[in-house]
């Protein structure tokens, strides 16, 4: 099977972005765990699938899979390269659009200057619909919120490791580090990821504060491993940093492949993202047939 895609990029987080408006490509978790692959596909973080809009209120569907081959509930360097494609595809002349994900409703709106902001939605704190199952450990309050221990997961020097559990639409751990360039990424990130207080899995943030308007951030994902940048995990660590009284409302977060800007003003309001999104090539690939 020979499918056209779209490789894109959004701060380094990188996409292979298949349009489906026209009808469905029929490809599996083999098709998708092919695409992803580095050696022997295209190379992805994670497949981007435009479908059309399943509501008249909407203006497309937004699919997002793994480069496990999983699909998974929300990609926010993934929303804001689909709201670039579908404009730079000539599927709409918007500049805002309405698009559904497994989560809900995301708005993503490009500015004059090329880059995406995109409405994320409110944070999600209720542990069962993150989910985390806080059953047999205690909680450390830091600023009237909550910090959990990690079952079984410590530091080198024995001591717990403890993380805010929020959802942006899928699972966030976020972890207080003095220097993410010197932190246990590879092994804690991973170890957390373990845990089954965490049973649909969860994204792993190490967040460095340098200033009450800059964070510095690395960010392990499900079925991926450490990526160069993750929307949604920035949004899930301006929103734990701003919890936990070290941050203030708008945030530049410096992640390895670029920078976003997160804002929130607290409560039920929504994350607003603000980053690029550029189009690297695009091509067609021959899929075997026997995966």
């Amino acid at each position: 099977m020979r499918i056209p895609f779209t490789k894109m990029q959004g701060a380094g987080n990188d996409f292979v972005v298949l349009d489906e408006t026209r009808g469905r490509l029929g490809l599996t978790s083999a098709h998708y765990r092919f695409l992803g692959d580095r050696h022997f596909g295209v190379g992805a973080d994670q497949i981007l699938t435009v479908r059309p809009a399943p509501a008249p209120e909407l203006d497309f569907e937004y699919v997002i899979h793994n480069a496990d081959g999983n699909e998974v509930e929300q990609c926010g360097n993934g929303a804001r390269c689909f709201a670039r494609f579908v404009r730079d595809k000539g599927l709409s002349t918007k500049d805002s659009l309405r698009v559904k994900t497994m989560k809900g409703v995301i708005e993503p709106r490009i500015a004059l200057d090329g880059r995406v902001t995109v409405d994320m939605g409110a944070p999600v704190f209720a542990l069962e619909d993150i989910p985390f199952d806080p059953r047999g450990i205690s909680p450390q309050t830091q600023n009237l919120w909550l910090n959990w221990p990690v079952a079984q997961v410590n530091t080198a020097s024995g001591a717990p490791i403890v993380v805010a559990v929020l959802s942006m639409g899928n699972p966030h751990a976020v972890l207080l580090v003095p220097d993410v360039d010197t932190a246990d990424v590879g092994t804690l990130g991973p170890a957390i990821q373990a845990s089954p207080q965490f049973p649909q899995g969860v994204n792993v943030g190490f967040l460095q504060v340098q200033s009450r308007s800059r964070i510095r951030l690395r960010v392990v994902e499900r079925g991926v491993g450490e990526t160069l940048a993750c929307g949604t995990g920035a949004c899930a660590a301006v929103v734990a940093g701003i919890r936990l009284g070290l941050l203030d409302d708008t945030v530049d977060v410096q992640a390895t492949g670029g920078t976003l800007t997160i804002q929130w003003a607290g409560g039920g309001a929504p994350v607003t993202m603000t980053g690029p999104a550029t189009t690297v090539f695009s091509a067609e690939i021959e899929i075997p047939d026997n995966l």
